[in-house]
């Protein structure tokens, strides 16, 4: 409720995830052209990053073999960066031929997720991530660094917080700009959030600190305010809670964008974010996708601040 909210929180900056990070998880194939209109309505919203989508191998992700069609459809807004994610350099020098602002690269903080998820050790990926990182530089794209399953694995357990760092610095070292942490399994807790990306953010002072919450266990909202209050002001997030991992047991559905929307609004923490407008982009998934989306807002809304007296209705309830 802004009217009564403080003016003194830092705005958070939202990263809509959903156009990849959500579509690669559905079965089904999400129409080239309806992608293209998602992206467009999403920033239409007043978010100001995209991760549009990625080009792991067809194969791999048929959900997003349309990449370069994408990418080449939508309708860029000015101020808007939009993102493409690369596992490789081949994957690289195909996005480089698109109007992708942002080159993401990705790893694990777990030995055994990493090697279940692109058949290779951690230090073999980051490796090939220098070539990549120097080719994307050079074409004047900035560049983002995933760590996932950083807060716990399900196949490892407990991620030691120094491999987690190590790996964020590895990134800076060749030019990351900015460095998301991922609860790929929500495995994390808000005590644990709090304390574990404090430390990360004091030693990290060179990049960028993103927080990347999975909703598994309903954590989700929570863990990200826990962040905010570890001085992460950057947070991932997919319309319409849609996403998940395919290869990592119980990686549910991302922190949806219109539920993080409205409570870190309802806390006066601003996000340049217009509700209705992003609602429509959430109204478009549940029309192609036929399903009812996982958010609470899209379905009750953000609260609306009137006194009982002024709606007519009695001051007390037995509900």
């Amino acid at each position: 409720m802004k009217d009564m909210a403080s003016t003194d929180n830092p705005q958070a900056v939202i990263v809509e995830v959903g156009p990849r990070d959500g579509l690669q998880y559905e079965s089904g194939f999400f129409p080239t052209e309806q992608k293209i209109e998602l992206i467009n309505r999403l920033s239409a919203s007043g978010l100001k990053r995209i991760e549009v989508t990625s080009f792991v191998h067809p194969k791999i992700i048929p959900a997003l073999r349309d990449a370069v069609e994408v990418l080449n459809g939508i309708r860029k807004a000015p101020g808007v960066v939009y993102s493409a994610l690369v596992p490789n350099l081949k994957g690289c020098e195909r996005a480089l031929n698109t109007p992708a602002d942002e080159i993401a690269l990705f790893v694990s903080a777990s030995e055994a997720h990493n090697q279940k998820n692109v058949g290779m050790s951690i230090a073999e990926s980051l490796a090939g991530f220098e070539e990549i990182a120097k080719l994307a530089l050079a074409a004047g794209r900035s560049l983002r660094g995933y760590v996932v399953t950083a807060f716990g694995c399900p196949y490892e357990g407990a991620i030691a917080e120094e491999r987690v760092l190590s790996i964020a610095k590895s990134y800076a070292d060749m030019g990351v700009a900015e460095v998301s942490l991922g609860d790929t399994t929500g495995m994390a807790n808000p005590a644990m959030v709090r304390e574990k990306m404090g430390r990360i953010a004091q030693e990290l002072s060179q990049v960028r600190l993103a927080a990347h919450f999975h909703n598994s266990r309903g954590l989700g909202l929570a863990n990200a305010y826990a962040a905010y209050q570890a001085g992460v002001h950057i947070f991932d997030s997919s319309v319409g809670g849609l996403g998940g991992c395919p290869t990592a047991v119980g990686a549910m559905g991302n922190v949806a964008s219109e539920d993080l929307v409205n409570m870190l609004e309802e806390m006066g923490i601003d996000t340049g974010v217009d509700f209705a407008k992003l609602l429509e982009a959430t109204a478009l998934i549940q029309e192609v996708l036929d399903t009812q989306p996982a958010s609470f807002t899209s379905r009750q809304g953000r609260p609306v601040w009137e006194s009982a007296e002024s709606k007519g209705q009695p001051d007390n309830c037995s509900c």
